[in-house]
């Protein structure tokens, strides 16, 4: 059994923060999280993925509370993508690093994040660990590359100067270090002081989600290792956490992320991100299994990084406007727009949808509603998704517009349609419609709409 280790517990002597209303699955609605003793939906847009570097974070922070966001995702990256991120570790004056030494800039940067988040009450999600820090170019110089510190040597560490390969190939040894792998015990000790320090910062607030890796191609034995490791910690600190895994098959339905879905005995809730590779009605069905498939148990299904830009690589803004959707109202726990140029981030159009959710959830709480598309006829293909708090609201999402007809047949006699325009997240029309039989609707136009169906 994995016990914290005495630097950590020294560096938690001085913790004062509560673990009483911490981030946890909520008590009455399991599926979605609680936070102060309150069930919420997280719905998130951010422009970063190491989001604790950005210079203007507090303007960016309240921009996001200002639309109704409440949830970001941050990487523990320090590597250099923007030019304005500083290493994790002090360098010396020869140029070369000392593992052994903390860059106090960066642990700052990561205080002021978790400190302006809780003032916010926007919950955050990190990612411990991140494969393309290690991997190619980024690798070249990394602190923890052999000839770039102070600490090993090529021949101590088992870690080469170079590794050209592609991050998910799993090639890299830096991945490898824990004792049910090749338990190379040098490496593994820069490791664990690192996520000790890690948390010494993040066991003093109860907003925070951890994640082992981005999107990992690893062995179950890594992560595994490092969530009873974090575990541990939490518990020496008289702290709860939870914590998943972000594994990188883009089917959800596939082995590696059983290692997630069938373990809660490890692990507290699923991240399915990488179901946001999926397009269309696959995406949507794919999510419906996983969610089906936690029934028995059911827990928080995250969705961190919803994929999906114009000029990126992962199809265009209206794909990345339907996974967010299509999650959103397929049960999902949170939603959280990627940053550009692989999501839509915190434009104008994320935006718009993170107000139009907010609106939806006046008239009904997420938790309160059930996928409900065997309602519908006179349906194509990917044109329409519906939820139902059954004989009372029932939401239908138009993807590009379209026609289908509901089954409202346990509805009122007479009920209200209102129209939300997810691009501007504003009501637009409403009317008065027969309910209590089958009702034929078609979408203003071609772009994305809910059409909110009430007493």
């Amino acid at each position: 059994m994995l016990t914290i280790s005495c630097c950590l517990a020294s560096l938690l002597c001085a913790a004062t923060a509560s673990d009483e209303g911490r981030i946890r699955p909520s008590d009455e609605h399991p599926r979605y999280w609680q936070y102060k003793g309150q069930t919420l939906m997280l719905l998130g847009g951010s422009e970063k993925d190491s989001l604790f570097h950005v210079p203007a974070l507090e303007e960016h922070l309240d921009e996001m509370r200002a639309v109704g966001a409440n949830y970001i995702r941050n990487t523990m990256s320090d590597r250099k993508d923007r030019g304005y991120e500083c290493w994790r570790v002090v360098q010396l004056p020869d140029g070369r690093y000392d593992l052994d030494k903390w860059n106090d800039a960066y642990w700052q940067h990561f205080e002021n994040l978790l400190r302006w988040t809780e003032e916010r009450e926007i919950i955050v999600q990190i990612e411990v660990w991140d494969r393309f820090d290690y991997s190619q170019h980024n690798w070249v110089g990394n602190p923890y590359n052999p000839p770039n510190n102070v600490n090993y040597t090529h021949e101590e560490s088992g870690l080469a100067a170079e590794y050209l390969g592609e991050a998910y190939y799993n090639e890299q040894p830096f991945f490898f270090t824990t004792p049910e792998q090749q338990n190379n015990a040098v490496v593994l000790a820069h490791q664990q002081r690192f996520v000790d320090k890690l948390l010494s910062h993040t066991l003093r607030y109860a907003h925070v989600l951890y994640c082992m890796d981005n999107e990992t191609s690893g062995e179950e034995a890594w992560s595994a290792y490092w969530a009873e490791y974090i575990r541990a910690g939490a518990a020496e600190a008289g702290r709860e956490v939870c914590l998943t895994e972000m594994w990188d098959e883009w089917d959800i339905k596939g082995d590696t992320h059983r290692r997630t879905l069938d373990h809660p005995e490890r692990y507290d809730f699923a991240d399915v991100s990488q179901n946001n590779q999926e397009t269309g009605q696959e995406h949507w069905d794919n999510f419906q299994w996983a969610r089906t498939h936690v029934a028995g148990r059911p827990w928080p299904l995250n969705s961190v990084k919803t994929y999906g830009a114009d000029g990126g690589p992962f199809y265009g803004s209206q794909e990345g406007a339907e996974r967010w959707w299509r999650h959103v109202i397929g049960g999902a726990a949170s939603a959280r727009f990627h940053r550009p140029p692989h999501g839509l981030g915190r434009s104008a159009r994320a935006h718009g949808s993170i107000r139009a959710a907010r609106k939806l959830e006046e008239v009904v709480r997420f938790w309160d509603l059930e996928p409900a598309n065997a309602r519908l006829s006179g349906r194509e293909e990917n044109e329409a998704y519906l939820t139902a708090k059954a004989g009372e609201v029932y939401v239908l999402y138009f993807t590009r517009g379209g026609s289908v007809t509901v089954d409202l047949a346990d509805a009122p006699e007479t009920v209200r349609l209102r129209w939300l325009d997810i691009s501007s997240g504003e009501w637009a029309d409403e009317s008065s419609v027969a309910g209590a039989g089958a009702l034929s609707i078609e979408a203003p136009d071609d772009r994305g709409w809910l059409a909110v169906i009430t007493e």
